[in-house]
């Protein structure tokens, strides 16, 4: 804008804006449309609209996959993990931030190394040692090892966010009788409201669509997650392109309705924890 005015310059940010829009879009798009059509279809004329919509696609894949128990095991897997999740790093990152010194910075640091561990060089000890403990094909373990690798990345974001608070407001309340968790549950975790909304945010898009845990440790038919119940149609001599697309598009439809209810807090959570402190 010059002088109030609308530069050609403002129109062509705009319109490359709107082309990368539309790029990013164009994957759920093919989603969405291929699942209404039929194989056939799908391999015929994969951008263009169905001829006549399928919406018996949607019924075979509710049928076949047992749509509404895998729906339940990953609403069940998913909220679980990100509250607890929350829960754990931001106990833990109060306590580091109000107990400075050289044993919380390498507890910190320690725990935030765990992010530059690549995931694949951790699968086979990581069976290991789950199937030890009773946590393979089980609800409750592939829940605790989401708590595992989801705490280093909300300990960070939380860190950075709780530094910024000023320790008078947990020092007034201190005095007037509240205790230490008192202090945390009705002071401090208010004020965390949209760091801890970006957290859960990230994670439970990440947990929903996750596919590769669930793989190497949920062998069992009836505690399988969508993405990998979706995997049947995925196969060495046939894909069943429609009746995949259409379990994808029943999968994504919540995840991104619950990201567009709740996407204005990224921003404003994430630039809160980068600037305080």
């Amino acid at each position: 804008m010059k002088n109030g005015r609308y530069s050609i310059g403002i129109l062509g940010l705009e319109l490359l804006m709107v082309a990368v829009s539309l790029l990013f879009f164009f994957p759920l798009y093919m989603t969405f449309i291929n699942g209404f059509k039929t194989y056939n279809e799908v391999l015929t004329s994969t951008v263009a609209l169905p001829e006549i919509f399928q919406f018996n696609n949607f019924a075979t894949v509710w049928k076949q996959l047992r749509f509404f128990g895998v729906f339940m095991n990953s609403i069940i897997i998913t909220v679980l993990s990100v509250a607890g999740t929350l829960l754990i790093s931001s106990m833990a990152a109060y306590q580091l931030v109000r107990r400075p010194g050289w044993v919380s910075s390498v507890i910190f640091l320690t725990i935030l190394s765990s992010l530059i561990i690549p995931f694949q060089t951790l699968m086979v000890p990581l069976v290991t040692v789950a199937k030890d403990l009773g946590l393979i094909n089980s609800i409750h373990g592939i829940i605790i090892m989401y708590w595992g690798f989801g705490v280093p990345l909300a300990l960070f974001l939380y860190h950075g966010f709780i530094k910024g608070i000023p320790r008078e407001l947990e020092e007034a309340a201190q005095i007037d009788g509240c205790s230490s968790f008192g202090v945390f549950f009705r002071i401090l975790l208010p004020l965390l409201k949209p760091i801890t909304t970006t957290i859960a945010i990230l994670h439970s898009l990440w947990i929903w669509n996750d596919f590769l845990l669930p793989l190497i440790t949920l062998s069992g038919k009836s505690n399988r997650t969508i993405p990998l119940a979706a995997n049947i149609y995925f196969s060495q001599y046939t894909n069943e392109w429609h009746l995949a697309m259409a379990a994808l598009t029943m999968a994504v439809v919540p995840i991104i309705l619950f990201f567009l209810f709740m996407q204005r807090y990224i921003i404003q959570g994430i630039t809160s924890g980068a600037v305080k402190g």
